[in-house]
């Protein structure tokens, strides 16, 4: 079930613009980003030595608020809370290819969509399925878009634990490249891939 709906985890919160509820795992809202309202949880993420490969560690609550506020100026770049039974635990990122320096980088193809995520810390031990939960709900929300044929993401090349999550997930590899800020690994996900997926599960 897809809707959109007003998100209620925080007061005041920007709405929803997708709301999945996945079997087992709960419902799952994507909003946008709040610069000012979401700064101190944001902040909270990124600064913690696990989230390193995100490039933020070390940084102010209020570079942080800079930083969003101007992801939030552009077209092309966007970021969300995500939120699960009405808890936030994901920061999630979207992006045009041809209008990022991944895009100097390799061929991009008309269809193609950038992504990040960062997981919030877990409260105790990480539950079984929560990662495959989200992202089931994630590509719900992306693939909503009809015009969207291909999925990008570029993790840090020594990030083994996010490559091996999105190799998981059905993407494949595709080559190395170097950013501004790291060495990346270039991984693919096709719509035909996750629709043969879906009715594998059917």
């Amino acid at each position: 079930m897809t809707t959109t709906v007003p998100a209620a985890a925080r007061e005041n919160a920007p709405a929803a613009v997708h709301e999945q509820t996945v079997p087992g795992f709960g419902t799952v809202a994507v909003r946008p980003l709040d610069p000012s309202g979401d700064a101190a949880l944001v902040h909270g993420w990124v600064n913690e030595e696990r989230a390193r490969f995100w490039g933020m560690v070390g940084h102010t609550r209020e570079t942080v608020r800079r930083i969003y506020a101007h992801v939030d100026s552009l077209d092309t770049h966007h970021a969300y809370i995500v939120e699960r039974d009405g808890t936030p635990v994901a920061l999630f990122q979207t992006y045009q290819p041809e209008h990022d320096p991944v895009g100097e980088c390799y061929p991009v193809r008309p269809g193609d969509f950038g992504v990040h995520l960062l997981l919030a810390p877990a409260d105790g031990e990480p539950a079984p399925g929560f990662t495959a939960g989200l992202i089931t709900a994630l590509l719900g929300f992306v693939l909503a878009d009809p015009s969207r044929l291909r999925i990008i993401a570029e993790p840090d090349a020594l990030n083994e634990k996010s490559i091996a999550r999105t190799l998981r997930t059905g993407f494949e590899l595709g080559p190395q490249i170097d950013l501004p800020h790291k060495r990346a690994q270039l991984v693919f996900l096709t719509r035909e891939t996750v629709a043969q997926a879906l009715a594998a599960r059917s």
